[in-house]
């Protein structure tokens, strides 16, 4: 199955460059779609011209943030030098403490398909 989720910049390119492994997200009704084997092709926000393409290798849930980052390395982030508590902050500007605790959260471990990422 075919998957599109939106990327912020920084992590867009994290993840182009093969530095950033897993994506992350909250655990809610589309990524419970979301299987080993299927493919996500992320759009690079704000401008949304450029994608990329990766396939989902295993999917991790935990029942917060914090979990998850206490149990995969920083540099499967691309977030080495950050402290675990650095990194549940960052993640909250984007999903709220409410959301964490309705939903879970999930790691996608994701592979580049062709290592390319695509410009309009």
């Amino acid at each position: 199955m075919e998957h599109t989720m939106r990327l912020n910049e920084t992590p867009f390119y994290s993840m182009k460059s093969g530095r950033k492994k897993v994506e992350v997200r909250l655990n809610d009704e589309k990524r419970r779609r979301v299987k080993v084997g299927d493919t996500i092709t992320f759009t690079k926000i704000p401008e949304g011209n450029e994608t990329l393409t990766v396939e989902v290798i295993s999917l991790k849930q935990y029942s917060s943030f914090k979990e998850m980052y206490e149990n995969i390395p920083a540099s499967d982030f691309d977030a080495v030098g950050s402290s675990i508590g650095e990194m549940v902050e960052q993640t909250y500007q984007i999903y709220s403490p409410e959301k964490e605790k309705e939903w879970g959260t999930l790691a996608i471990i994701i592979r580049l398909m062709d290592g390319k990422s695509h410009k309009y």
